[in-house]
């Protein structure tokens, strides 16, 4: 079992299926060694995770919602891979969306939910660049969303 794979296990983690695109864009683009993963929202086993954070959902839950989004931008890297996540060299960059209220500000703390998994996962080369911001409606109704990129030979 590739090493990538191995530690998703051991983790207690499995990945998802990469979810089909919604509109006229593509799930993933690769130019030369550069993987672009397009948004992916918080979607788990029990379906959608829809709230906004600040009025009906708190950090925890957040955080919990960016994990599954980090987990949807794993398995669609996976079917960009070939099933071959150990040709991830190094997470470049995430970029965090946050369904929440004008007053909430936490949301480097939500996003940290899915910085937390890619460390766990690569270690020091799951270290990223990364924006977080709030936004007043997602789409679905999403807690979160997120995007990423990633170096992979």
């Amino acid at each position: 079992m590739p090493a990538i794979h191995a530690r998703l296990k051991s983790l207690g983690l499995s990945l998802p299926k990469a979810a089909a695109p919604v509109a006229n864009y593509v799930p993933w683009v690769r130019t030369g060694n550069l993987l672009f993963i397009s948004g992916q929202i918080s979607f788990g086993p029990d379906g959608l995770v829809q709230g906004r954070l600040g009025q009906t959902m708190d950090v925890a839950a957040g955080q919990a919602a960016a994990r599954l989004c980090a987990l949807n931008l794993l398995a669609q890297a996976n079917a960009a891979l070939d099933g071959e996540l150990s040709r991830i060299s190094r997470v470049v960059r995430l970029g965090g969306f946050v369904n929440a209220t004008a007053d909430f500000e936490d949301i480097p703390h939500v996003i940290n939910g899915a910085s937390d998994l890619m460390v766990e996962v690569f270690g020091e080369a799951g270290r990223h660049a990364r924006a977080a911001v709030a936004c007043p409606v997602l789409p679905l109704g999403a807690a979160v969303e997120i995007d990423g990129v990633f170096e992979a030979g």
